[in-house]
């Protein structure tokens, strides 16, 4: 009997890990968004609905280990076959990245390294290979079985109900009336440390604003990192503000090395950015023609106002 109940709470306990791995990514979901973007399996408008759709077998696979329910024939290998995916990721991840910044295995609400995600996956594994073992669990016979589509349902509804989708998400914000406001460029190259080339106030350019120790800077920087590498001729340059200090964790967690930036402090940074960050302009020989929230920037719609 004892080791039974303990088979029983390891399950509960491995169900109640991929509860709160799924909830943890879904608040922000843009950095797992832009993950199936950065590897090339989606485009920006189907990431949102992939994202979602693993978040719910996660759910999904706590909830049946949760509940013990039907183990052997689908909830352990559900469970293993997420977990194997998940170490090749992290593999890959190591091998074109190095073990630096947050995997996001459990979003930004608890940080990992890929090589710790990874340890602690190949953990997991072996739980499930004791519990596949010795731990046949309830399995729901004839027309139970229908018992099965609550979990189901409620696991895959859950992330939409959550964090909903937003339908005119992708909508082009280039819609939006323009701007046409002057952009003070002079400000920066007297104050920033690093100065910025002068060709920032000739052509077209993704100026961004960003705080080094904001987590929605942070976010936005990701998403520039993917489009920057889907399409390098894109000229983005990053204006940051911060302590010296936490330039190294920014890296780390965004890994925006290649984008160009400059330091700016103070007053003139706010002078410039505005008090509300992340500021992402689209500037056209030193005239904001649109200022866009990094939620609703679309790598598509940049191309075509760099192509106007």
């Amino acid at each position: 009997m004892p080791k039974k109940l303990s088979l029983i709470l390891l399950s509960i306990l491995l169900g109640a890990v991929f509860i709160f791995s799924g909830y943890a990514k879904l608040d922000p979901i843009e950095p797992f968004e832009y993950t199936f973007v950065d590897i090339g399996i989606v485009n920006w408008q189907l990431a949102p609905f992939v994202s979602r759709l693993l978040i719910g077998f996660e759910f999904l696979i706590g909830a049946l280990l949760v509940l013990n329910l039907n183990p052997k024939k689908l909830t352990y290998k559900l469970g293993i076959g997420v977990l194997l995916i998940f170490c090749v990721y992290l593999i890959l991840l190591m091998g074109f990245s190095g073990n630096k910044g947050n995997c996001g295995c459990f979003g930004s609400k608890l940080v990992m390294t890929p090589l710790q995600a990874l340890i602690k996956n190949v953990i997991m594994l072996a739980f499930f290979v004791l519990l596949y073992k010795f731990h046949a669990g309830w399995e729901l016979k004839n027309k139970m079985k229908y018992f099965l589509l609550v979990p189901i349902i409620a696991a895959f509804a859950f992330p939409f109900i959550l964090n909903p989708v937003e339908l005119d998400y992708s909508e082009a914000y280039l819609n939006k009336p323009e701007n046409n406001f002057k952009l003070e460029l002079d400000s920066l190259y007297k104050s920033a440390t690093l100065a910025p080339p002068h060709s920032l106030s000739q052509g077209k350019h993704l100026i961004a604003f960003l705080s080094l120790t904001c987590k929605h800077c942070r976010i936005a920087a990701n998403k520039m990192r993917v489009i920057h590498e889907r399409n390098p001729n894109i000229p983005i340059y990053f204006v940051l503000n911060g302590e010296d200090k936490y330039l190294k964790p920014f890296y780390e967690n965004t890994h925006t090395e290649a984008i160009p930036h400059c330091m700016l402090l103070g007053r003139n940074f706010i002078f410039l950015a505005g008090t509300n960050l992340p500021t992402i302009f689209l500037v056209n020989n030193s005239i904001v023609e649109h200022d866009i929230d990094y939620m609703s920037m679309d790598q598509t719609e940049i191309e075509n106002w760099l192509k106007k």
